[in-house]
């Protein structure tokens, strides 16, 4: 094994790109992140720089490695147990509002964002104007984690 190997954390995930295709495979994640405590998440990882990222594809006999530009992949689902949005800081008192987001390719994601914002600056309107392109939503069949890029329409939706 070369001294410079750096060992990394697999994450499991399934990704939706703007060719209409499904890929499942894993991310490979540092053990500490450089932008807050902890270790790196997916999202730091997608937030982190513009281009390519690494990507194991998983399925057919062995696995191999490809690399993904993050501007056509739409969504990605965390196929993971741990709730890896929670993990943010203010995760417990940032606002959370109830969503449904309209994608670039026809698909709706419903589910709970976080605003993190100060009291009176956390509407729905200030987390559309985030500055993280790649941003946490939690819906019912677990979380993803949505390209702000490709989002067409987002609205609030309400409790009923």
């Amino acid at each position: 094994m070369s001294e410079f190997r750096i060992e990394k954390r697999r994450a499991e995930a399934a990704l939706t790109l703007t060719t209409g295709s499904t890929v499942r495979g894993v991310f490979f994640l540092s053990g500490s992140s450089a932008s807050h405590t902890g270790p790196e998440r997916v999202a730091d990882l997608l937030n982190a720089e513009t281009g390519f990222f690494p990507f194991e594809l998983t399925s057919g006999t062995e696995p191999y490695t490809v690399l993904y530009n993050r501007a056509q992949v739409l969504m990605v689902s965390l196929l993971e147990e741990t709730i890896e949005a929670q993990l943010d800081p203010g995760y417990s008192v940032a606002t959370e509002r109830a969503v449904r987001m309209m994608l670039s390719n026809g698909d709706a994601v419903e589910g709970r964002v976080r605003v993190y914002r100060p009291s009176g600056r956390d509407r729905l309107s200030d987390y559309a104007r985030a500055g993280e392109l790649f941003r946490y939503v939690e819906t019912a069949g677990g979380t993803v984690i949505v390209n702000a890029g490709h989002i067409v329409e987002i609205r609030e939706k309400s409790e009923a």
